[in-house]
């Protein structure tokens, strides 16, 4: 793993932090490779949930545009392609939660990057932005996707035109994120929520992002019948029938991940 990324586990907890603070947090190449690989780790058994920050003042400011401008570097549609799109892609196919704790400014691809995970809180501190305008870009890193379905697209589009700077209260009453706290109490319940999803049912709510995953594409009928065939799967696992017994026997149940 490269120190340019942070990986630690801890109570089932994978926790990645975004490590070039001097530059906030940008992508190069290597940091993004660093990413996908602690992702891909993160498949492995003994991580149940996973924790996305930045170091220092910043989530993630996006493309380090120094990469992308020096001469005989990639083209950008090569860094959509191999640097971007497959960090959004594990994230996505994670079948474990992953928290986005977003403690300072995200924004461009940092921005879609924190979007893309299934739970999005934020200091009071942080804030957003579709900066991909202001040097003529279009927002990547799956945000013409995610955005529009978290805000709709009467506040989307503007947001990515205007690349307005959202603050953390704004974007959660906008239902952009999930809850915004206080720069002090940030990290304590940021990282509560995190260990509270390691103790649940693992494989269930991995069963909830694959369900969700799909309902973009399909009519209701199509939806319902997804749901019927996952449901069979998950009432058939460990922690499913430790949680029904456990509320059969009014006593708290203990989920393994199984």
């Amino acid at each position: 793993m490269s120190e340019i990324v942070n990986f630690e586990i801890k109570e089932g907890v994978g926790f990645i932090t975004l490590n070039r603070a001097d530059k906030y947090n940008a992508v190069t190449e290597e940091l993004a490779k660093a990413l996908q690989e602690v992702l891909d780790r993160c498949q492995e058994k003994d991580v149940r949930a996973v924790y996305i920050t930045g170091a220092g003042k910043a989530f993630c400011a996006g493309q380090d545009l120094e990469e992308v401008m020096r001469e005989g570097g990639h083209p950008i549609d090569h860094i959509v392609e191999y640097h971007w799109n497959p960090i959004v892609k594990k994230i996505r196919e994670l079948e474990k939660p992953v928290v986005a704790a977003v403690n300072g400014i995200a924004a461009g691809a940092g921005a879609n990057l924190a979007l893309c995970c299934d739970i999005v809180v934020a200091s009071d501190k942080a804030s957003f932005m579709q900066a991909f305008s202001k040097i003529g870009l279009i927002p990547d890193t799956g945000g013409t996707w995610t955005l529009p379905r978290l805000v709709g697209v009467g506040k989307a589009v503007p947001l990515m035109m205007l690349a307005d700077q959202v603050s953390a209260e704004e974007a959660e009453r906008m239902n952009m994120i999930y809850q915004v706290f206080t720069a002090d109490e940030f990290v304590e319940k940021s990282e509560a929520i995190a260990y509270r999803l390691a103790k649940m049912p693992t494989k269930g709510l991995g069963f909830i992002k694959r369900a969700i995953n799909r309902t973009f594409e399909n009519s209701l009928e199509n939806q319902c019948a997804i749901e019927k065939q996952i449901q069979a799967v998950a009432f058939a696992t460990r922690d499913s029938q430790e949680g029904i017994a456990a509320f059969r026997e009014k006593r708290e149940a203990n989920f393994t991940g199984e």
